[in-house]
């Protein structure tokens, strides 16, 4: 086994040590239990799903708990000193979160469900001030909200390779508005260019929806580079960016990055469930119209109208995941004390050991480019004559978990000629040993699928 080590430091980060894993492992309660029963010979799990859902730090599980036994109140509700102070933490989290982001004055976060749910309050914004221009309803509309306004062809473009959690909604914003949804090819790899996105781009293109980070391949896509590429193309189309798969793994400057709107997951963060964001500049989520309402989220109501609130409340109605943002909140610092470029290299490394393990597997079809700095911290793959539930199944039986199926991208495994594969995914948690556990596995579905 070729040892991880610090031998690699440099201004853009270092690899976790060995020890240092094991040190970090300690910090997750899940990761603890099972290196406990391995320590004793028991029977134990490989967890190799981060890039679906991570492990809870025990910081955030633990920031959870105190504030929901020693501060919950009702937040922006009320004139108690518990509301101030739980509002006041509330904030506080919202500014952490925003900081771990790179964000400047420029934005402004919005606390949502999770991505998905961020993904959908902007499209769901979009259509609303869509709907204002077009329907007796002043109400509907906000200062400056006709720069949304969709007419019948503009365009909409997307990626193949999209999480669906970032093309239906465009697909259903389309239909409402009379836009065109256009989709950008991969290919033979499941990858795409900035120069083949060039190529689609015009005058009439209003939104443009990508990931960061693919969920399947991998790839990583040169923010900056395609945010430029789009705005010299269509100066008022917007730019919708999946961080999903890049925040908890590579270093993240938003103000960097240019797009006019992220999205983010908490449960892939080392956070809970539930909890997500919307960072938008400032001066686009000031001209949207709400996607929801109610209460919270506004200053006057009459039985006729409403006013609303300035951005992020007027997108926050009703009482919010209050304890999970400031999980997340406690997630951001553990990430920031450990150092972005530390993990990403060691991740870098661990990839790179995994790609290197699997060239002992006959008959495997990796996914995306073969090479480290082409992806982030995941490989998806096929067996060939092994349908990839059957892999997953052994998989399980040894106690190795991953992600089989078609990862929410569909059109992205259609593209690809497959109907689904098996994605191992890492983190800064993983070890050498779960990763040797998982191609021990694969080799283990061969024997018994194709030499019985």
């Amino acid at each position: 086994m070729t040892e991880l080590n610090t031998t690699r430091t440099n201004s853009q980060g270092a690899v976790f040590e060995t020890a240092k894993i094991a040190r970090i492992r300690a910090d997750f309660p899940y990761f603890k239990q099972i290196d406990e029963l391995k320590s004793r010979g028991e029977k134990h799990s490989s967890y190799l799903d981060t890039a679906a859902t991570s492990q809870r730090v025990a910081r955030a599980l633990l920031a959870e708990h105190d504030f929901t036994v020693a501060h919950t109140a009702a937040v922006h509700r009320g004139t108690s000193f518990a509301t101030g102070e739980a509002s006041l933490r509330y904030e506080n989290a919202r500014a952490q979160i925003a900081k771990f982001l790179g964000s400047s004055s420029l934005y402004t976060l919005v606390f949502t469900g999770g991505a998905t749910d961020a993904i959908n309050t902007l499209s769901t914004a979009i259509s609303e001030a869509s709907l204002a221009v077009s329907l007796p309803a002043p109400q509907l509309a906000v200062a400056g909200s006709d720069r949304f306004v969709l007419a019948r062809d503009d365009e909409i473009l997307v990626p193949v390779s999209e999480h669906h959690a970032n093309l239906i909604p465009w697909q259903r914003l389309a239909a409402r508005t009379g836009a065109k949804l256009v989709t950008l090819p991969v290919n033979e790899n499941g990858l795409w260019r900035v120069a083949e996105l060039r190529e689609r781009l015009n005058a009439r293109t209003k939104i443009v929806a990508f990931a960061h980070v693919s969920n399947v391949t991998g790839h990583t896509v040169e923010v900056a580079d395609t945010v430029q590429a789009v705005k010299h193309a269509s100066p008022d189309a917007i730019t919708v960016l999946d961080a999903c798969q890049s925040v908890p793994h590579l270093p993240f400057n938003a103000s960097e990055s240019g797009a006019d709107f992220i999205v983010f997951s908490g449960h892939k963060m080392f956070g809970p469930n539930g909890v997500g964001g919307l960072l938008g500049k400032t001066e686009l989520l000031d001209a949207l119209p709400p996607a929801r309402t109610g209460g919270s989220a506004i200053t006057l109501v009459t039985p006729e109208t409403t006013e609303f609130l300035p951005p992020p409340y007027r997108f926050e109605p009703g009482t919010g995941a209050v304890s999970q943002a400031i999980a997340l909140a406690a997630a951001t610092e553990y990430l920031q004390e450990l150092g972005m470029h530390n993990i990403a290299k060691t991740e870098e490394f661990l990839v790179s050991y995994l790609l290197d393990k699997l060239r002992s597997v006959s008959g495997l079809r990796i996914i995306g480019e073969q090479h480290t700095n082409a992806r982030a911290a995941l490989v998806s793959l096929n067996l060939d004559g092994v349908h990839p539930h059957d892999v997953g199944q052994v998989l399980d039986s040894l106690g190795v978990i991953v992600r089989v199926g078609h990862h929410c991208a569909q059109p992205l495994h259609r593209a690809l000629g497959i109907t689904a594969s098996v994605r191992c995914s890492v983190s800064c948690a993983t070890t050498q040993d779960e990763i040797d556990a998982f191609v021990t596995g694969l080799k283990e579905a061969q024997k018994y699928f194709l030499e019985r």
